[in-house]
Parts: structure tokens; C-alpha cells; sequence
């Protein structure tokens, strides 16, 4: 008899309550081992990989690819009787012929700026299932171009006797899960796009040509209402509020009509910062780490919340309490294919500047993967957001959740400034950028907010303040 084992889907963040079915690693019939990657999901914060407490065949997979899944609910049975497990050879490898066994990593590190982009294999980010031991194995791809894809989930379970007919196996060409994403959210059938990418792979650009093409010819059959679009290009697109997208929408909503924002601005010229950033940069010991413009603002914002700690600070509503937080868990801003999420550099206020360099370049590395883990992105005091990277001067940000301040940096421009005073005084070419710092006006007064923004100003125009 069968001894089916249901694995719910757990909350991998903090107080999540539902996630995104990205993609399968396994299908019906699949043997899997414990700590095997079972399944993609994206939460509101991250993609996270779920691995497999049992050891097992595949009975059902209770989810499709795109699926929206409610924490707590089955997402995949294993049958763990002995005539399952018994399809795992003695060394407990895999029962399939068509594995090839690759070494396991050691410990994950975050990535560092200049990392290989080569694929290494991933340990697992839920914990509770303790380390992986031994090989981990891989499928070898028999086609470079088709990969099977998961049976529906109305296929029977996969255990003797079967009352149905064993699925017919389908083939699709390869593509990324963003990729997937996004053309369901388009309507396309990725099945039907015409791959352009590496090894036959089906790109952004492919499936979003795909689209242009199916909305033109639906265009001149529909004859829906409203106005006209030019030819070829879709009169509107639909996307769903899902994910990292939907959460960032419910923060910030939260955020802008709770806690009362006050911004200000100011324009420095940061030449002398330019300056050491050069010579910084061609030390022998900054070689392997990327020393950017954001490195000494995060810098100079670390040093000015020593001076104005309400600005690294919570407002605790339910127990009518103001939290200064003595250590700095420093957020950046980051713009994902996924959406806008703040991971945040833990204890930065205790990190040398070239440790801190590496930790800026791990943690935009890191988010740009899309494999930031929730943890990353939690227990955050203070952010910066970089709006200069987009040639943006300035902007208005809104706070991160319960936080007291968030700094915005603007684009570093070449500029006519004047330098100098009385009969000296002279127009010449400066690196000016603008600073604009967000508080919560509960948290932090008037005065303390000008004081940390101009703080942050002076140092980046006179590094050497950061001596005093």
C-alpha cells in the first residue's frame, strides 16, 4: 500500500500567507531525497527554492507553473512506502539511468563584485531539513532544446493500480521563469514563440514580439470599444498584481498614510569625494571589490546616524514607544525584474569600507539574481535608495515600513560652481550631486532631520570630517 506524505507549502518569510508557483524541479513518477529542490515559488518579498523533507516517488503535483498558493495548503505528495523508496539505488543516488552525479557545494556565500557568473548548484534556503550529505545529482539534458514539462494537476497518482491512461510526455522550449511569467501575464503561449536566446532559449524580447504580433491580429476581429491603437501595438495590457509587486503596493501605501513624511533637500559639491574615491580605487587591497559613489554615501549616512540616532529609530504604536536601535541594519534599494525590494546590509555600522564595499556589491549582485532570501530583506533600520543610477537629480521617497528615514542619492553631475569668497571667488567645474532625506515627522524633529542630512552633505563634500 502506499504511504502518501502531503507537503504543504510553509511560510517562508515572516507572516507570509501565500506564494507564486515559479516552476517544478520534479514531476509525477520523479524519485526525489530529502533536501532535493522540489520547486520555484516567488512570496512577496523573494524567489525562494523549497526542498523535500521525504524521500520518495512523486505521487501529484497539487500546483502549476503560475499558480497562486495559499500557505498551508498541499502543494505535492510523495509516496514514501517501501515500494517507493525501494526506487532508490543502495548509495541513495537516484533510480533514473539518466543522472550524473556533480559534487555538493559548501556553505552558500554571498556573491562579491567580479564573482564568476557560472552556475553552481544552490543549497537550499528554507531551513529546518538540516545540510545536504553526500552527491547531490542533476538530470542531464537529452535534448538542448526540450526539457518535459509537469503533468497537469488532474493526473491520478502515480501508484499502482492506475485507473488512467499515463500522461503523453510535451515538450516546450526552454525559457527562464521571469520569462514564463511574463507571458502569461502577456497571454502568450510560450509553447508557440519562436526561440531567439542561447541553446534555444526563449527570450523577453521573443515572447513580448509574440505579443505585439497575437494583440495586432486580435485587434482587427475584436472591435472592442474604447480607443485605437497604432498598428501592431496593443490597444492594453493586463498585468497581475502578484509577488514582490503586490507587497511592495500594500508597504508603501501603509507607509505613506501612517507615518507622517517630511522631505528635505540639499545640493552638495562632492569633489573631494570623487577625489578619494580615485585613489581608493587603485589600492592594492579595493582591487576585487567595486568602490562607487554609493559606497561613501553609505558611509557618510552610517557616520550621521551616530549623531541623530532618531533617525535609525521605530515608532511603536502598540507599546506607545519610541525604539532607537543601536546598531545599523542598512538597506539598499534595489530594481528587480520582480519589482523594488530593499535587502539590507546586517551590523553595517561595524564593517570596514572595504568590507562594507563588498557587502554593497553581494547584496545588488545578490538582488539582481532574483535569489535575495527573505531574511535579507528583514529587521532593515534605515534605507538608502540610488536614483541617481537612473540620472534621476532627487526625488520624494517614501519610508521603508518601520523605519524613521530613508536617504535618496542623485545622479553625480559635472557642473559650474562657485568656489572661493570676496575678490577669490570663481566659477569652475564641480561634481555636484542632491541629497533628499525622508523621516518620520513622530520620530524625528525638524532640526534632527536638517542635522542628519547636512551631516551626510558634509562629509561627503570634506571626507576628512569623517575624522572628527
Amino acid at each position: 500500500m502506499p504511504d502518501l506524505k502531503a507537503f504543504k507549502l510553509p511560510d517562508v518569510g515572516e507572516g507570509l500567507t501565500e506564494a507564486d508557483i515559479l516552476s517544478w524541479s520534479v514531476k509525477p513518477g520523479d524519485t526525489v531525497e530529502v533536501n532535493q529542490i522540489l520547486v520555484e515559488v516567488e512570496t512577496a518579498k523573494a524567489a525562494v527554492e523549497l526542498p523535500s523533507p521525504y524521500a520518495g516517488v512523486v505521487a501529484e503535483l497539487h500546483a502549476a507553473a503560475g499558480d497562486t498558493v495559499e500557505v498551508g495548503r498541499p502543494i505535492i505528495t510523495i509516496d514514501v512506502s517501501p515500494a517507493g523508496t525501494a526506487q532508490l539505488p543502495p548509495d541513495g543516488g537516484s533510480a533514473h539511468e539518466d543522472m550524473v552525479p556533480s559534487p555538493a557545494p559548501p556553505a552558500p556565500a554571498l556573491p562579491t563584485e567580479g564573482s564568476s557568473g557560472g552556475e553552481t548548484q544552490r543549497q537550499p534556503v528554507l531551513v529546518g531539513y538540516g545540510p545536504r550529505s553526500g552527491t547531490a545529482a542533476r538530470r542531464a539534458r537529452k535534448n538542448p532544446t526540450t526539457i518535459a514539462v509537469t503533468p497537469s494537476v488532474e493526473t491520478a497518482f502515480n501508484v499502482p493500480p492506475a485507473p488512467t491512461d499515463e500522461p503523453e510526455p510535451v515538450h516546450h522550449v526552454l525559457a527562464k521563469p521571469p520569462v514564463r511569467k511574463l507571458a502569461k501575464s502577456l497571454g502568450v503561449d510560450i509553447a508557440g514563440v519562436a526561440p531567439t536566446g542561447p541553446n534555444g532559449t526563449v527570450s523577453r524580447a521573443d515572447v513580448q514580439a509574440a505579443s505585439s504580433t497575437g494583440d495586432a491580429e486580435a485587434a482587427r476581429h475584436d472591435g472592442s470599444p474604447g480607443g485605437h491603437a497604432a498598428a501592431g501595438q496593443a490597444a492594453e495590457t493586463r498585468v497581475p498584481i502578484k509577488g514582490v509587486r503586490k507587497h511592495t503596493a500594500a508597504a508603501m501605501v501603509a507607509s505613506a498614510f501612517t507615518a507622517p513624511h517630511v522631505t528635505e533637500f540639499i545640493t552638495v559639491d562632492v569633489t573631494p569625494m570623487m577625489e578619494l574615491r580615485t585613489r581608493i580605487a587603485a589600492r592594492f587591497e579595493f582591487r576585487d571589490v567595486k568602490v562607487s559613489p554609493l559606497l561613501f554615501v553609505a558611509k557618510a549616512v552610517i557616520l550621521a546616524v551616530k549623531r541623530t540616532p532618531q533617525i535609525n529609530a521605530t515608532w511603536d504604536e502598540a507599546a506607545g514607544e519610541i525604539v532607537l536601535k543601536h546598531y545599523v541594519n542598512l538597506g539598499i534599494a534595489a530594481a528587480t525584474d520582480r519589482g523594488l525590494i530593499v535587502p539590507n546590509i546586517k551590523n553595517a555600522d561595524r564593517l570596514a569600507l572595504h568590507e562594507l564595499a563588498a557587502a554593497v556589491g553581494a547584496l545588488t549582485d545578490l538582488a539582481r539574481s532574483g535569489k535575495t532570501p527573505p531574511s535579507d530583506m528583514a529587521g532593515g533600520t534605515i534605507t538608502i535608495t540610488n536614483v541617481g543610477v537612473f540620472g534621476v537629480d532627487t526625488g520624494t521617497p517614501i519610508l521603508n515600513p518601520g523605519e524613521a528615514g530613508i536617504v535618496a542619492f542623485g545622479a553625480v553631475r559635472r557642473m559650474p560652481w562657485v568656489v572661493g569668497a570676496g575678490t577669490s571667488e570663481q566659477i569652475v567645474p564641480r561634481w555636484v550631486t542632491q541629497l533628499a532625506v525622508s523621516f518620520d515627522h513622530r520620530v524625528v524633529d525638524g532640526q534632527q532631520g536638517s542635522q542628519f542630512l547636512a551631516d551626510v552633505a558634509g562629509i561627503l563634500a570634506d571626507p576628512a570630517l569623517a575624522l572628527l
